[in-house]
């Protein structure tokens, strides 16, 4: 009985440790990318603090930060893969996202939203809105950042 109980306890802890091991290596590439991206961003904006980061997988991808310059205010930070060009806006410029999921649902009834994320496309700052629809089927909405416009839609995937 206690050599299957250490047998149990050893297969937990050799389980829980490669576990953690794939998590950290599928982790790194992101983790890398957000550095790199801090880093260009920091060398164009006074960016003091970085509240969330993701990449957009769009025509182009697009890193995406967004936090607080040095004088508090709300910014975010695009920087395309290809160009490197750091492109900044305040928060308060653009829509937010509630702002934009109004949008979607002025015209649409999504029976549910999967994720609501910034991105740009073609140098035009985004909101992309990927939602389930009627019979489960995924569509994308994308809405300008600034004006609140209708870009493009993928529907019935």
């Amino acid at each position: 009985m206690k050599k299957i109980l250490i047998f149990l306890v050893l297969f937990i802890v050799i389980s829980v440790g490669v576990f953690i091991k794939v998590y950290v290596s599928a982790q790194e590439p992101l983790v890398t990318a957000e550095e790199k991206a801090a880093s260009l961003a920091k060398e164009k904006v006074e960016l003091s603090e970085i509240e969330d980061f993701h990449i957009y997988h769009g025509t182009e991808t697009v890193s995406v930060l967004e936090g607080k310059n040095k004088k508090g205010e709300n910014i975010i930070v695009w920087i395309p893969e290809k160009s490197k060009k750091v492109i900044v806006d305040k928060r308060k410029n653009g829509l937010s996202k509630e702002e934009a999921v109004k949008r979607l649902l002025d015209e649409k009834n999504p029976t549910k939203i999967i994720s609501v994320k910034l991105g740009m496309e073609n140098n035009i700052p985004l909101w992309e809105i990927h939602y389930r629809s009627e019979n489960n089927l995924i569509n994308y909405y994308y809405v300008d950042f600034k004006t609140g416009e209708w870009l493009k839609k993928i529907e019935n995937l």
